[in-house]
């Protein structure tokens, strides 16, 4: 289960940001996680939770925005979206293996709320 490593990866820059920025408390984490990563968010969230006991992002609450997989087939033209959590490698529109995806492979923290509270 590689989500663990990941939520592991993603408490260890929150806290080291949070206490570089002169805070000792995360309340909440917010990330974007595309389709195509394969992260499987229920898992991701279920990790955050167990590793975040104990540290300062012990009552945080973790928000995830998925992100759809978007691209455009370099052949037609067409733009297409998809939820699926899977890479597509085939236009929708003509077929083609030519298709560039500009959306569905990313895995950020967008925001992060923190206090000085205990």
């Amino acid at each position: 289960m590689h989500e663990a490593s990941i939520a592991h990866e993603l408490l260890t820059l929150a806290i080291k940001e949070c206490k570089n920025s002169g805070y000792n408390r995360i309340e909440s984490i917010k990330i974007t996680v595309g389709r195509a990563t394969g992260i499987m968010t229920d898992a991701l969230l279920f990790a955050f939770n167990v590793l975040k006991e104990g540290s300062p992002a012990d009552k945080a609450l973790l928000v995830i925005e998925e992100i759809p997989v978007r691209g455009v087939c370099k052949d037609c033209g067409k733009r297409f979206e998809s939820n699926e959590n899977y890479l597509i490698f085939e236009c929708p529109s003509c077929g083609s293996f030519s298709i560039e995806l500009v959306s569905g492979k990313e895995l950020n923290i967008t925001e992060m709320e923190v206090s000085n509270e205990n």
